[in-house]
């Protein structure tokens, strides 16, 4: 049977990845799973005394419910904000694919699944010949897309569907990320978005930048049943329903 593993992407950079992705570890930790997360390439790293760490990659590694180490949760941290293939070219690094396996194989085998978040949006390089998008195809991941709510993520949302499903990986589900408070006509963009995706909406999250990754998981629906619940309904989940909210979070 194939394992649940997801791998979460969205129409670009800042549009809340991290916090869906924590939600939803919490999501499959409340029923009773064990769950592990992994941010395996990130930019933008802060110096410590236990080498750089990345803010998103360890609000992922709080988020789980199984112990890993960072260096399995984060495998390749580098410290300037920019894209991730110039980074390791700055950092004289290139990233090994294999080293990755090994660390999402071992985040495996202490999960029933696993929550990888990529970097950016869904084709952000990662060298002079992969993407972002190579991992999810590499390791055959279902995809959830997370729209940052904003002018242009109708486009954004339905081009990167688009390049998910030509790559041959299934789009387990879609969030829809109230991300700018001044964005007018939200709850018909929503509605726009559910029409036209070919894959369920995963829930809505209004304008919360201080939510954490409980108050984020009670909104969100996952995009697999719960093995021990019954059937669902055929109903759409009530987290899809518009809220009445137009800002972003």
């Amino acid at each position: 049977m194939k394992r649940p593993d997801l791998f979460i992407t969205g129409t670009d950079t800042g549009v809340g990845k991290t916090r869906v992705a924590a939600g939803l570890c919490r999501v499959f930790a409340l029923r009773g799973e064990r769950v592990a997360a992994m941010k395996p390439v990130a930019a933008g790293c802060m110096r410590t005394a236990v080498g750089l760490r990345n803010v998103d990659a360890l609000v992922l590694q709080s988020a789980m419910n199984v112990r890993a180490s960072y260096d399995d949760v984060n495998p390749y941290a580098f410290e300037p904000a920019i894209a991730p293939h110039l980074a390791a070219a700055e950092a004289g690094v290139r990233v090994d694919f294999a080293l990755l396996d090994r660390a999402y194989a071992r985040l495996q085998e202490h999960s029933d699944v696993v929550v990888v978040e990529g970097a950016g949006g869904w084709l952000v390089p990662l060298d002079a010949t992969n993407s972002v998008a190579s991992l999810a195809m590499r390791w055959e991941l279902d995809v959830v897309l997370v729209v940052g709510m904003r002018l242009g993520c109708l486009n954004h949302a339905l081009l990167t569907a688009e390049a998910v499903e030509r790559r041959g990986l299934r789009l387990a589900g879609w969030i829809a990320n109230r991300i700018d408070p001044s964005f007018e006509r939200g709850s018909e963009n929503v509605a726009s978005l559910r029409e036209r995706l070919g894959a369920p909406c995963l829930g809505v999250l209004p304008f919360e930048p201080d939510a954490d990754a409980d108050a984020v998981a009670h909104r969100l629906t996952a995009p697999f049943p719960d093995p021990s619940a019954p059937a669902p309904s055929s109903a759409a989940p009530p987290s899809c329903a518009p809220t009445g909210h137009d800002g972003g979070g």
